[in-house]
């Protein structure tokens, strides 16, 4: 039987915007009035080193991901490179699925993927700037593996054929 392929596109500007986002929410949260400087640095913006950060823990994130994801994936490159994402680029996979894969499960997918790989980069980025939050982050980036896990072995039930 022929493999179903389930095509994903991670859109760079979601993922950039809900890093920033969840940082700044975080920072905003632990502000007492006067600790301006650390709520600053929990922060991540688009200044250049900030960007550059974030961008590479995306792209240790994504190249995880596809590791975890090997058995799915086919891709057919023989040579591979270091070069940071672009945040103007998405992020796309095609997985091959069996012929029994229930595509319901399409939508958990996507959204598992995405959040593996926010909460990844959050969790370098507070390692860096703020490390008493990020095992939260990576206790989450685990949660999320563990829901693509389930989800990517989703099955629809069998159906009794007829015999004539």
């Amino acid at each position: 039987m022929a493999k179903k392929v389930i095509a994903i596109t991670l859109y760079m500007s979601e993922l950039i915007y809900d890093v920033q986002n969840k940082t700044y929410l975080t920072g905003r949260s632990r502000q007492t009035g006067t600790n301006h400087e650390e709520v600053a640095n929990m922060q991540a913006n688009d200044d250049d080193e900030n960007a550059n950060q974030i961008m590479r823990s995306i792209g240790n994130a994504f190249a995880n991901l596809k590791t975890k994801l090997s058995e799915y994936i086919n891709e057919s490159g023989t040579s591979t490179n270091d070069k940071q994402l672009s945040s103007t680029g998405n992020l796309t996979l095609s997985l091959n699925m069996p012929p029994n894969y229930n595509n319901a499960s399409n939508d958990t997918i996507s959204t598992a993927l995405h959040q593996y790989l926010v909460n990844s980069a959050i969790g370098d980025w507070f390692t860096i700037t703020n490390k008493n939050d990020a095992s939260d982050y990576i206790t989450l980036a685990a949660a999320n593996l563990e829901q693509l896990r389930e989800a990517v072995n989703k099955r629809m039930r069998p159906t009794r054929t007829n015999v004539v």
